[in-house]
């Protein structure tokens, strides 16, 4: 069984022979830690990090997304400026087109054959990639930009106007939202077309305690552009995937009513046994394993600790677990490499 049927079987509770895991290396880590110490740990750990050759590990900094460099403010599709303070970190929105309604008629939406949003499209090179991705039997997932919806009109808008717009029941929201949507369904269409085997749906609904809005907010404007979004996937046989930081349990019940078949959410901020209550079995859990408090103050044995709880309470012979990780500064470089240690032990490849 090679690693994209290992995927699909995990993401269907058919019986997987491993657990699959991924790791990244944020562009911020690369002027903070050692280079070929980096590069080391990635090559100690080939299932986390199987492209990877000496020399090859360091990503080139033309490649960082133009809204990731200091000093360099950058305008997206919809026309909202963002700014970072350091290179490698995605930054905030300073400039918004739609800090009134009165921009609503001229607010321009993006050409999807162009653009998605965030980032100008090279569909060649996309298609170009998918076909090799496809020669070689690899697992394709592609997805929209992250924050296409709720983010979306919280970009446009700025937090606290889009909320009390949901609160006021406000007419024109409705429009933007049928707007976004539209552009949405746009750039499914043009990924479907790919054969992908997963559509991801990635952005944050969640805070450090609490959801960024209110279940009832959620299934009134959001949920339903995600039904539909997730049923245009679900359509074509396609694994559907949403991404969420923070915390989410509240909002659960509405993801999976849209048809998700993958939920990826952080572990300690929405508490292991919670998510083991509330989602396991229902749906398969891409657990995002924590990079705010064990794995960056804790010590190896507790990273330890920390994976093989996750590992006993939400796997299973079916399935229905993947591990996916994402260290940042200041995390401890020996600590980096105590979790990747561990991922790859508790995934079982290597039984």
């Amino acid at each position: 069984m090679n690693a994209r049927e290992n995927r699909i079987r995990a993401y269907r509770f058919q019986c997987p022979d491993w657990i699959p895991v991924t790791a990244g290396i944020a562009p911020l880590a690369w002027d903070y830690y050692a280079p070929d110490a980096l590069e080391d740990l990635m090559l100690d750990h080939p299932l986390l990090f199987p492209a990877i050759e000496h020399g090859s590990a360091r990503p080139d900094k033309a490649r960082i997304p133009p809204d990731m460099i200091a000093g360099a403010p950058y305008t997206d599709g919809w026309g909202c400026v963002w700014e970072t303070l350091h290179t490698g970190m995605v930054g905030c929105v300073r400039k918004r087109p739609l800090a009134s309604w009165g921009g609503l008629d001229a607010l321009s939406t993006p050409d999807p054959d162009r653009h998605d949003g965030m980032y100008a499209l090279d569909w060649a090179g996309i298609r170009d990639g998918v076909r090799r991705a496809h020669a070689r039997d690899e697992f394709v997932a592609l997805g929209l930009p992250h924050g296409h919806t709720f983010l979306r009109l919280q970009d446009l808008r700025g937090y606290q106007n889009l909320i009390c717009d949901m609160a006021e029941e406000r007419p024109e929201l409705k429009e933007l939202i049928a707007r976004v949507e539209r552009f949405n369904v746009a750039l499914i269409e043009r990924r479907l077309a790919l054969e992908p085997d997963m559509i991801s749906l990635p952005e944050d609904l969640g805070m450090q305690q609490s959801p960024m809005l209110s279940p009832e907010m959620f299934r009134t404007y959001i949920q339903p552009s995600y039904a539909r979004l997730m049923g245009m996937v679900r359509a074509q046989g396609v694994l559907v995937h949403q991404h969420s930081d923070g915390y989410i349990l509240d909002l659960l019940d509405g993801i999976l009513e849209c048809g998700c078949d993958v939920v990826n959410l952080q572990d300690l901020v929405n508490g292991i046994d919670n998510i083991r209550d509330a989602l396991k079995g229902r749906a398969a859990i891409d657990l995002d394993v924590d990079r705010q408090s064990v794995t960056v103050f804790g010590s190896p044995d507790d990273i330890d600790d920390l994976i093989d709880e996750a590992v006993e309470k939400l796997g299973s012979e079916s399935g229905g677990l993947s591990l996916c990780y994402q260290p940042w500064p200041p995390t401890p470089l020996e600590n980096i490499r105590a979790v990747c240690d561990a991922m790859e032990r508790c995934s079982g490849a290597y039984a």
